[in-house]
């Protein structure tokens, strides 16, 4: 296996399934988004592709059970193997096939909190996540960023802070303009935020916002849930969040509750989601 040189800086919406998903009927779809990027679509969130001479990096792996799909449908865009698996964050709906990967030699990259929430059982949102064993757990993490050189590719890979969890990180490749944000960015209308695990709604906004600074309007964006999408939409979700949390703000500052936040239907406008899990993670991460 070759890797390449790394520069180092010291710088979800979870799917409502059940553990018991049929995932025999899942089927992968493949979406290009430049001559060597493409994304893949299945359960759970959206996989990058990226192939070429060096090999096969994917982004994301979605759950266990779907990694031979997600290989067949790899190999119909390239006979490379998968050299890197780059996790934007722990949830299984996005790392469950790890231990797969990892098992046929991938080495697995994510930012150090992904990999500490890695290795302890974890209970996301619908259901058990169990420690990951040495096979599954990222080789290589980082701190702020660290920069890849892949397939002609500079790669870099960017924790902008706590937002959806404390360990999110969202993966730009630089001359194709492609940047891949996991969970930061959705496309399904109001994310879940996991308040346990180091998520807020101001770190989700702040987050988003330097997204924007970084992206221009020939970005193509790879969410990590739904339809490629590009720099205004970006921009628009940061509205959304914006104006969500500054009415939740504002009924916090006038001595509501939690309840008659609820009741006042903040998320008017905006969705659909789950609104009251998203409020109330709002509200968590606002409330003195």
């Amino acid at each position: 296996m070759r890797h390449p040189a790394f520069v180092f800086s010291s710088l979800l919406w979870l799917p409502a399934a059940l553990a018991a998903q049929d995932f025999d009927t899942v089927e992968i779809s493949a979406t290009q988004v430049t001559p060597s990027i493409y994304m893949l679509q299945g359960s759970g969130g959206n996989v990058g592709v990226s192939i070429g001479d060096d090999g096969t990096l994917i982004v994301d792996d979605q759950f266990a059970p779907l990694t031979d799909k997600i290989l067949a449908a790899i190999a119909e865009l390239t006979d490379e193997p998968v050299e890197y698996v780059v996790n934007t964050h722990f949830h299984y709906d996005h790392t469950d096939g790890n231990e797969n990967f990892g098992g046929m030699g991938a080495a697995i990259v994510a930012h150090e909190n992904a990999r500490v929430r890695m290795t302890t059982d974890q209970f996301v949102r619908v259901r058990p996540q169990p420690a990951y064993s040495p096979e599954g757990l990222p080789e290589i993490t980082f701190d702020q960023s660290v920069r890849l050189h892949f397939n002609g590719q500079t790669i870099d890979i960017l924790h902008l802070g706590n937002a959806h969890t404390d360990g999110d990180a969202v993966i730009y490749f630089r001359e194709a303009n492609v940047m891949h944000t996991g969970d930061v960015f959705v496309r399904y209308g109001l994310p879940f935020i996991d308040v346990g695990n180091g998520g807020s709604i101001n770190g989700m906004i702040r987050f988003v916002d330097a997204i924007t600074h970084v992206i221009d309007q020939d970005t193509a964006v790879i969410p990590g849930h739904g339809a490629v999408a590009s720099r205004q939409d970006v921009v628009e979700y940061a509205v959304m969040l914006r104006t969500i949390r500054d009415r939740v703000q504002d009924a916090i500052d006038q001595g509501r509750s939690l309840q008659q936040i609820l009741q006042s239907n903040p998320t008017q406008g905006f969705g659909p989601g789950d609104a009251e899990e998203f409020v109330t993670n709002v509200y968590n991460g606002l409330a003195p």
